[in-house]
């Protein structure tokens, strides 16, 4: 005892793994819910009768659910969970309160719920990734707020000088995603469920795709790697492979990430000089995500051992190379002449779920493997099954993203192959749909073997579960703490150096703000730009805001996710002009809220598709598509030839707009019902007259009136008399 009172003091307590049960056991049941989701709409591409005719089963509808359940429900709690797992013990401290921790737990969860009680109905902003409305997007920060305050005090109380590199992710992941949400969430409620974002057009898309690509990188990569950095070194019992790579490979990917948002921008309207930005620096991502890709094989290159007999390294070798692989085809997709081929077709698909389900979801299941026999104090119930899962699963990868790179590269070729006399040789977008849609048939088999090997983890979870003792206790730590007083932001007149850092998290916390600050002003600065180029290149006369009535369109159209499957962006390429017409520029967005350039095509481009076909078709093809473009697989939408517009909400939705700026004078909002009303009937007047037999009153009128002035310049604001 003398020892002891001379180094420290000897203390007993105990970490808090009820909180990472339940982060646990939601990780494994969202798995199966985004899975099974995943399944369907890929079934309903492939089949489009799937769609049934039901709207809130409806693959527009469908898609953002399954987005948000692998990314927030599954992966979301898989962060948490390994999170407050290891952060416990490289802290040796309990979490700083059980009650955040609860409330975060249960926040979370409610939070998951609400998007699916949500989005199938229709209540989304229509932004990707960002789809919940409003008091959801509060929900989230307050929740995560919580989870940081929890996260940070827990490493400010702990018992050990230094803060170990995974700590380091999980601090960055904390501060850029609370930044990341706040500003893009930013926006102006007409109901209680429904908003405008306070972005427009081109300023829209570049906080969209900051937020969104970021996402990827603090929300699917930095927790993930921290993760790495704690579960893998673990599993094979080894120290991490190099510390000096990991502080390399940690102040890189900080620093270069926020800049890449643009290069899902490329060849758009947004200025060239800001989508070059972004290409060079997303190509620069590829050297230190490879350092950390390196990192962690290299960790596990002295155990091979482990590898051949040990289903959780399996797991994790294969998520670091899925790793890998996915942070080098980035940036070589991130190049202008590749994003050409690539962008709006299969082949982002293909990346995106290689990097979800071999990154994220590899390193998940390697780590549900290791925690559950430790937080229930048993074994493992059958490493023979956990081998089933691992193959299983790697087929299930291999056959899915294999039919999406074929398919993108084949709809890529086929948009832009021209013929001897310089006219596209496939001049019918859906010659591409009819030739790709056996390749959906395989990525649904793909996603159902996939689900295969996640149902076998379901059953040996549970088998373990039952197995274990009857009374579960916490871990209970004796530990000899000659370690006291931890500086939040260094100590007077000690030499800089990272290892100051390591002891100083305030400090840490306040150099990820830095770098994240400095990465996101240059590449947001053309959304203080673009307002001022199309006011100096165009007059207001040319460029008119909505009518009421095609405002309730647009909604309709947000509501119906048909952005999912159709973009509004023409890019300056060859094929994009010669199939849709003119390249889009700043001001055809002008008033968009949200924008709605999209980042996939099963559809061809609407940009331009005002005036190009009469009311009618679009009446005939909103409620069979097949009737009037034969071997499509879009689906129909018959309940908006029953649904009634919400006339009641013009004048709200117009005073919204009109404190955004958009150029609604007084009359304009006063009277937006009786002037959406007027030009309603003059559609449906026209279609009846066309033998239609619809009311004025119907949703599918206020749809048309939209699709209608999609790409036109003529006045129409100021009708209200």
């Amino acid at each position: 005892m003398k020892d002891v009172q001379e180094t420290g003091t000897l203390e007993r307590f105990s970490y808090d793994d009820g909180v990472v049960k339940k982060f646990t056991i939601a990780t494994i049941v969202w798995a199966v819910v985004a899975f099974l989701v995943g399944i369907i709409i890929a079934m309903q591409l492939a089949y489009h009768p799937l769609n049934t005719g039901l709207p809130w089963f409806s693959f527009g509808r469908l898609r953002p659910l399954h987005t948000n359940a692998a990314i927030f429900a599954f992966a979301g709690n898989a962060i948490f969970a390994g999170i407050y797992y290891s952060l416990q013990r490289l802290c040796k401290a309990r979490m700083f309160s059980d009650k955040i921790s609860n409330f975060h737990f249960w926040g979370w969860q409610l939070i998951i719920v609400s998007a699916a009680l949500t989005l199938p109905f229709g209540i989304t902003q229509g932004k990707e990734y960002a789809e919940l409305e409003w008091p959801i997007d509060i929900a989230i920060a307050v929740v995560w707020v919580a989870f940081g305050i929890n996260m940070l005090m827990t490493v400010v109380q702990r018992r050990v000088k230094h803060i170990y590199v995974a700590i380091w992710f999980y601090i960055a992941t904390f501060i850029t995603v609370a930044v990341l949400h706040v500003v893009n969430a930013l926006s102006m409620p007409f109901t209680m469920i429904k908003s405008y974002p306070i972005y427009a057009g081109v300023s829209d898309a570049l906080v969209q795709w900051w937020y969104g690509h970021n996402a990827v990188a603090f929300f699917l990569t930095t927790p993930f790697l921290g993760l790495m950095y704690y579960f893998i070194p673990k599993a094979v019992n080894r120290p991490v492979y190099s510390y000096r790579l990991s502080v390399v490979h940690f102040w890189t990917i900080v620093f270069i990430y926020i800049w890449a948002g643009p290069h899902h921008l490329l060849n758009t309207s947004v200025p060239d000089w800001a989508q070059t930005v972004g290409m060079a620096f997303s190509v620069m991502l590829w050297i230190p995500s490879w350092g950390g890709m390196i990192n962690g094989l290299m960790t596990i290159r002295g155990a091979w051992d482990k590898l051949r007999t040990e289903p959780i390294v399996k797991f994790f070798a294969l998520a670091a190379t899925f790793y890998g692989m996915s942070t080098f085809e980035g940036p070589l997709l991130s190049i202008k002449s590749v994003n050409e081929l690539g962008h709006y077709t299969d082949w982002i698909i293909a990346h995106v779920h290689a990097g979800a389900l071999g990154w994220n979801g590899f390193l998940a299941f390697g780590m549900i493997y290791y925690l559950v026999p430790k937080l229930w104090g048993t074994e493992l119930y059958s490493k023979r099954l956990a081998n089933v899962h691992f193959w299983t699963a790697t087929l299930g990868i291999i056959i899915y993203v294999m039919a999406m790179y074929v398919s993108g590269i084949t709809q890529g070729l086929m948009w832009r192959e021209v013929d001897m006399a310089g006219k596209l040789a496939y001049p019918d977008f859906v010659q591409t749909v009819i030739r790709v849609v056996p390749l959906y048939w395989i990525r649904a088999l793909g996603g159902v073997v996939y689900l295969a090997g996640t149902l076998v983890m379901v059953y040996n979870v549970y088998k373990t579960v039952k197995a274990a003792p009857a009374t579960q206790t916490n871990e209970t730590i004796d530990e000899c703490v000659p370690y006291v007083r931890k500086p939040l932001f260094g100590q007077a007149g000690m030499k800089l150096s990272h290892r100051v850092l390591e002891g100083a998290p305030m400090l840490l916390a306040a150099l990820v703000v830095v770098m994240i600050g400095i990465g996101s002003v240059i590449s947001l600065a053309p959304m203080w730009m673009s307002s001022s180029v199309v006011e100096a290149n165009y007059h207001d006369a040319m460029v008119k805001p909505y009518t009421p009535l095609q405002l309730a369109g647009r909604d309709l159209y947000v509501r119906e996710g048909c952005y999912t499957c159709h973009s509004q962006m023409i890019r300056k390429t060859v094929g994009d002009v010669l199939r849709f017409g003119a390249p889009s520029t700043i001001e055809d967005s002008k008033y968009d809220r949200p924008f709605q350039w999209g980042s996939k095509r099963i559809g061809p481009d609407l940009a331009r598709e005002g005036s190009k076909y009469p009311d009618l078709w679009h009446f005939r093809h909103m409620r069979n598509p097949q009737e009037v473009v034969n071997g499509s697989i879009m689906p129909s939408y018959g309940w908006m030839y029953k649904e009634k517009i919400n006339f009641g909400l013009m004048s709200k939705k117009l005073s919204v707009m009109k404190s955004l700026g958009v150029p609604y004078g007084d009359e304009d909002v006063i009277n937006a019902e009786s002037w959406a009303r007027e030009e309603a009937k003059k559609i449906a007047d026209g279609l009846n007259a066309e033998g239609a037999q619809i009311t004025e009153d119907r949703e599918i009128i206020a749809l048309i009136a939209y699709l209608q002035k999609l790409g036109t310049v003529q006045g129409v604001a100021g009708g209200a008399k």
